[in-house]
């Protein structure tokens, strides 16, 4: 009985643990979008990040974190190391974060020519 009862509690420590680092819980449901100038992107575990300027409406520059899903999955779509690089003028749109940073957890992203690059909805999607 004593070690169902310690199964059944390290299971649930390792499900709530895996469902909190996975939720989306630092994010609002408040969508934005952002023209962005990327100046760094680091194709790493557990999450791909993009860090990136924004000119804000006094027009100052604001320095933000983009975080995308992990780079095994964006590979699967053609994402290398080399997908953005620094300089790039992208359109970025996600849920904007919580806290006091300027962070996104971004849902699509728009190159310059208006292509959209395949983000981890799509090829999750099923195929047939």
């Amino acid at each position: 009985m004593l070690k169902t009862a310690t199964f059944l509690l390290t299971v649930g420590l390792a499900a709530s643990t895996a469902f909190a680092h996975h939720g989306r819980a630092s994010y609002t449901t408040d969508i934005i979008s952002l023209d962005a100038t990327v100046t760094e992107f680091r194709f790493v575990n557990p999450h791909v990040q993009i860090y990136f300027d924004i000119t804000n409406e006094d027009g100052e520059i604001e320095q933000w974190q983009g975080e995308l899903t992990a780079p095994n999955k964006l590979a699967r779509g053609g994402w290398t190391k080399n997908t953005l690089q620094p300089g790039d003028q992208i359109r970025i749109t996600g849920r904007a974060g919580r806290n006091e940073g300027h962070s996104v957890a971004i849902n699509e992203i728009i190159m310059p020519d208006g292509q959209a690059i395949p983000l981890w909805e799509v090829l999750d999607a099923p195929t047939r």
